[in-house]
């Protein structure tokens, strides 16, 4: 674990954004344990509001109704033995969210401006001592612009896609990789594309292209720049 002899008035933050399946979410979970800071999922939050809509039947272009049901649903993460378990309204839902079906439905809501609003403090307020790790798609952008460290992963989408297959296979998920591939493509559009909070580096991001990388070779990286900027606020 660093140790943290920066000003304890500002709550450092380590932002990794990109694509789905570019690895954020790997290394952000795994940067997180090796440093021993609070962890923040911000895709999860929008599947969890996506399959709340699903529940409560609420249309999936229902802006107004989105909004209320984001402002309301109780979200709860919660670290056991080392992995996140995810509650929405006290049931786990942590496998749940993880649909394919979902995620195509958290990026259509995450293009919706006033939800986007309505989950920002919510995403904020995970900003707690001694350090926050976000991975997302606008967490160094319009999250935490203040970040100390801005890293933006990207891969090609053949090989988000083969990464994507391989995971949910493994959930055991019957999928096919071809349709991933366009479905990949149809969300890269929708994402870089929105008035609200595009998937954009930051202006001061560092950029990592992980197609022909391994996680470890990833994470070497991440956590070498990492352990630079933090030493460099004790200064």
């Amino acid at each position: 674990m660093l140790q943290n002899n920066y000003n304890q008035n500002v709550v450092p933050v380590i932002t990794i954004d990109g694509p789905s399946g570019s690895g954020k979410g790997t290394i952000g979970q795994l940067l997180a344990n090796r440093l021993q800071w609070h962890f923040l999922d911000s895709g999860a939050i929008y599947r969890i509001v996506a399959l709340a809509a699903e529940r409560h039947q609420v249309p999936i272009d229902d802006e107004v109704n989105l909004v209320r049901l984001a402002e309301t649903i109780q979200i709860v993460f919660q670290t056991t033995q080392g992995s996140i378990q995810i509650f929405l309204d006290q049931q786990n839902v942590t496998q749940a969210i993880r649909q394919e079906t979902i995620s195509q439905l958290a990026s259509k809501i995450a293009a919706f401006p006033r939800v986007r609003e309505a989950l920002l403090a919510l995403q904020r307020s995970f900003r707690k001592a001694p350090g926050l790790v976000a991975d997302g798609r606008d967490m160094g952008t319009v999250v935490f612009p203040d970040a100390c460290l801005k890293i933006y992963l990207e891969a090609s989408v053949e090989e988000r896609a083969k990464r994507r297959h391989q995971q949910l296979l493994e959930k055991g998920f019957d999928v096919r990789l071809m349709p991933l591939i366009d479905e990949l493509i149809e969300r890269d559009r929708r994402d870089k594309n929105r008035k609200d909070s595009p998937l954009v580096p930051a202006v001061d991001a560092v950029l990592i292209d992980t197609t022909s990388l391994s996680i470890e070779k990833v994470m070497t990286q991440v956590f070498d720049l990492a352990c630079q900027r933090v030493s460099s606020l004790k200064k």
